[in-house]
């Protein structure tokens, strides 16, 4: 028994023996031989690391102006733990009821979806502490916050408690304050911080910055150690980006567009504004389009994200004749003066091509040709004389079948490949083989205006680092010299005369009265599929039109470019659809530029609209809107402009104008103030354009009837039947004005 007890005390002690050298190697090994891997280990237990978040740089208008930058949002998040204890001590305050109805009446969120969030468990039964309202309380704006925020406050008062379960995090978003304003251009950050699409995409490197962070050692409480280790890294905020985009010019454009494109409903409407001297895009916009704010609510429309400007390949029409008309300038076979036969023109292996006007005009001069927009004048003058080779030559060098190099993501492009005589024939007015982007045609366009030099386009200015503040600006890329300085003012000359020709420019609808204005219109059928033979052919009625030129012409500041694609009205053409959208942005964009326009005047109108230089109007102002004032106010506004008024009726309010407000008008043209709706005489309309002159009757209930075109000379009643009629004359603005006969000035009104 003795020796039992003996062995056992031996077995014992040599186990706790050899528990205890196992400890003692085992304390060795961890404080000396793993002491830094250890260390390490309860150094990441004392230590805490934050992120510092840096910000996003901004973009800018060329002046400053900003058009996306970081601001402050919240998320909005419910307490499902919080809010069950509430509810289950006092029921009666229907907590959940409560802010499920509110947060379904602020954010939209469904109300089943919400009693969702806010009776979140984890897998083992037990509330969430915490459930962020997704997606529609993510990310919300400060506006949303504050309507929530006194929501809240109003539960602690019912409640008498401050945690309520509804919480506001911080966060960060990406903030456009002029909603969808170049919204093509800049492109969009989503709620998860990704760029996309446009400039935000682009130079997303540039933009980042770098986060930064700071470590500190922290007690259990997670309270900084007064004298623990601090690691910390500054964030670097991305750099700030200033465009070539002008904000109103910009504006003027989506302004514009968006009236023809709610009146024309077409499949797109885009438009481009640079300075052909430097190929600065001072304002460029597609519609439709959308609010990168809200980028989700379009989120089926893909149209809605597509820049035309540079994603889209369109059959050019007659604004590709330019380059036809420069490359025949320049090779020195364009005889303004020399005589052709209009109308139609066939060569072997070319079938005919016709005019627009099939049975032309007779034999007229070339210069008569392009202010018609005469097809045949073009063939001529590329097939004929230029010739394949010269003529693939300059499209070349004007940039077709290239990309631009615009600093915008997904520009295409597209070669030109004229491989059959027809194709050569076609693309001398800018049908069959050749298809361009809007954005190749303002750089070719661009390059005829400012001396004969292609630009590469910009929209980026300048970029700036926040850090050190070095600026890189970006300075004009001329790509090659197309056309001599010579050849550049004689092809503007020429395409003066297409809008200042009131008669027969086909180009007219762009004038501005005081401003010379180079254009051409354009009209191309849009290729479709025959259900009939399988086979693709013209369509005869659906079109895509335009109208591009610059101005002034002596000194040319602004090229722009307006293309509608298949306005959904008869009879559509570039003169009538697009020249009108040319002739609003353009006066605008010239005024706002601080480009007067001219106040010389000539007698010899004719002479000079020949040669290129027609006569400058009268000095001009803007109509200013004056509907809604009294007569009295509305005659002391006017008084500033200068325009003689007229008022029609026995009211004491203006009820309508005409012409109507932001209209251009010589200061001599007068001003109707219609004060009721009584229908009445019908004052001179002598002078008006004959849009006027059909509201006005339109406006007064008066049946009229018109001779001839351009604008009122004179105008006589007649009877016929017992029925008054007002028989209206016209002619262009430059011809014969007829003294009105006061005996006939007015129609009685309708019976």
């Amino acid at each position: 028994m003795t020796k039992r007890i003996k062995l056992r005390t031996l077995l014992t002690g040599g186990l706790f023996t050899l528990l205890f050298v196992g400890l003692i190697v085992r304390i060795y090994v961890v404080q000396i031989v793993k002491a830094d891997y250890w260390t390490a280990q309860a150094m990441k237990t004392w230590m805490t690391k934050e992120t510092i978040t840096q910000e996003r740089g901004k973009l800018l208008d060329r002046d400053g102006k900003v058009l996306a930058a970081d601001a402050v949002a919240y998320t909005v998040a419910v307490g499902p733990k919080q809010i069950a204890e509430l509810e289950k001590k006092h029921p009666e305050w229907k907590l959940t009821d409560r802010i499920v109805s509110k947060l379904h009446i602020v954010l939209g969120t469904e109300e089943a979806k919400l009693r969702e969030m806010i009776t979140a468990k984890k897998e083992n039964g037990e509330y969430l502490a915490q459930k962020e309202i997704r997606p529609e309380g993510w990310k919300i704006d400060k506006p949303v916050m504050d309507r929530l925020s006194a929501f809240r406050d109003e539960l602690r008062k019912i409640t008498k408690t401050s945690n309520v379960g509804l919480y506001f995090i911080d966060e960060q978003k990406r903030y456009y304050p002029n909603g969808s304003l170049a919204s093509q251009i800049l492109g969009y950050e989503n709620k998860d911080g990704i760029a996309i699409e446009g400039l935000e995409k682009k130079l997303n490197d540039q933009l980042s910055g770098t986060p930064g962070f700071i470590k500190y050692q922290k007690d259990g409480s997670r309270t900084q150690l007064p004298n623990g280790q601090v690691e910390y890294k500054q964030a670097v905020d991305g750099n700030s980006v200033t465009l070539t985009i002008d904000k109103d010019i910009q504006f003027y454009i989506e302004e514009a567009l968006k009236t023809v494109y709610e009146k024309t409903k077409p499949i797109s409407a885009t438009a481009i504004a640079a300075d052909p001297d430097t190929m600065e895009i001072l304002g460029m916009a597609s519609f439709p389009n959308y609010d990168p704010n809200v980028y989700w609510e379009k989120s089926k429309d893909q149209a809605a994200f597509k820049n035309n400007a540079i994603q889209s390949l369109y059959e050019p029409g007659s604004t590709f004749k330019i380059v036809t008309l420069a490359a025949a300038v320049q090779e020195g076979i364009f005889k303004p003066d020399d005589i052709y036969m209009s109308g139609s023109v066939s060569y072997k292996n070319v079938s005919t091509i016709h005019d627009h006007n099939w049975s032309g005009w007779g034999p007229i001069s070339y210069l008569d040709g392009l202010k018609h927009s005469s097809n045949v004048a073009f063939v001529k003058l590329g097939y004929e004389f230029l010739g394949k080779e010269k003529l693939v030559k300059y499209i070349n060098d004007f940039g077709f079948g290239q990309k631009t190099g615009i600093e915008l993501p997904n520009e295409i492009s597209r070669s030109v490949n004229l491989q059959w005589p027809s194709d050569v024939a076609r693309a001398t007015f800018g049908q069959g083989s050749v298809l361009v982007t809007p954005i190749q045609q303002v750089a070719a366009v661009a390059a005829v205006a400012n001396g004969g030099k292609l630009l590469v386009p910009h929209i980026v200015k300048s970029i700036s680092d926040p850090t050190t503040g070095e600026k890189t600006v970006t300075e004009p890329q001329v790509v090659r010299q197309v056309i001599s300085a010579d050849t550049s003012r004689k092809v503007g000359e020429y395409l003066e005369t297409v809008v200042s020709d009131k008669l027969i420019g086909t180009g007219k609808s762009a004038y501005i009265p005081g401003y010379r204005i180079a254009g051409k219109t354009g009209t191309a059928q849009k290729v479709v599929r025959n259900p009939a033979t399988g086979k693709s052919e013209y369509s005869k009625d659906r079109y895509v039109v335009s109208f591009i030129g610059y101005a002034p012409v002596e000194k040319p500041k602004v090229v722009l470019y307006v293309v509608v694609d298949e306005p959904q009205v008869d009879n559509a053409g570039g003169g009538s659809i697009a020249g009108p959208v040319f002739k609003e942005i353009m006066g605008k964009s010239l005024h706002h530029l601080g480009i007067e326009p001219n106040l010389e005047t000539t007698d010899d109108t004719d002479t000079k609209a020949a040669a290129g230089t027609a006569k400058p109007e009268e000095v001009t102002a803007s109509v200013p809107d004056v509907t809604g004032m009294t007569v009295a106010q509305a005659q002391e506004r006017l008084k500033s402009t200068r325009f003689p008024i007229g008022v029609l009726g026995s009211g004491t309010k203006v009820l309508q104008q005409l012409p109507k407000a932001e209209s251009v008008l010589p200061a001599s043209q007068r001003i109707y103030l219609l004060t009721d709706t009584k229908p009445g005489n019908v004052p001179d309309l002598t002078g008006l354009s004959l849009r006027d002159a059909l509201e006005m009757c339109s406006l007064l209930k008066v049946v009229c009837t018109v001779e001839g075109q351009g604008y009122v000379v004179s105008q006589k009643a007649v009877k016929t039947d017992g029925k008054w009629t007002l028989h209206i004359k016209l002619a262009p603005q430059n011809g014969p004005v007829t003294t009105p006969d006061p005996s006939q000035q007015n129609v009685a009104p309708p019976e």
